[in-house]
């Protein structure tokens, strides 16, 4: 328990020292890792039974070869790919958010380092170097949470497409 605590008050300290701009980064990765999340429980927990269920309403058809059952197949194509790419756009978003939010944590610690430097006079490193530390922690922090959310985003949308493709062969239209 003594560990946990430690580790809690260890990463409360290095969001302050991030300042602000900081926690708006953790609280945005908390949303997009949500997301990413959800979509890759979706395709393990519900996508299964929802392919089952298209591909048995397909079946069920007796007409599958008029330009009617045509259209009908591409609405099921349509609303599986819908509901695949449910959380795509957001995740999408929020990827390009991060970067964003670091790059004003570096503008809001510059204007520390130089409010520091306009009352203290430049030789006062100690001070300055606060600043400079909230202007790259940000930074940093929005570029890593940004590469890793950026894989995760383009592998779901691969799994999506991979998916419709499987499900459009799925749904034969002869």
């Amino acid at each position: 328990m003594s560990a946990l605590l430690t580790l809690l008050e260890s990463l409360r300290n290095f969001l302050n020292t991030g300042g602000d701009v900081l926690w708006m980064i953790l609280l945005t990765s908390i949303c997009l890792w949500t997301l990413v999340v959800e979509r890759f429980l979706f395709f393990r927990l519900t996508y299964p039974g929802l392919k089952v269920l298209w591909v048995d309403q397909w079946n069920s058809r007796e007409d599958r070869h008029t330009p009617h059952a045509l259209s009908i197949r591409e609405c099921i194509i349509s609303e599986a790919k819908i509901k695949m790419s449910k959380t795509i756009a957001i995740i999408n978003m929020l990827v390009v958010l991060c970067p964003l939010l670091g790059l004003l944590g570096t503008v809001t610690g510059m204007i520390s380092v130089f409010d520091v430097m306009s009352v203290t006079g430049t030789s006062n490193a100690r001070a300055m170097a606060s600043g400079v530390s909230q202007a790259t922690i940000p930074t940093m922090a929005g570029m890593i949470i940004a590469i890793g959310g950026l894989y995760f985003s383009k592998r779901i949308e691969e799994l999506v497409n991979d998916e419709v493709h499987h499900l459009t062969d799925l749904l034969k239209y002869h």
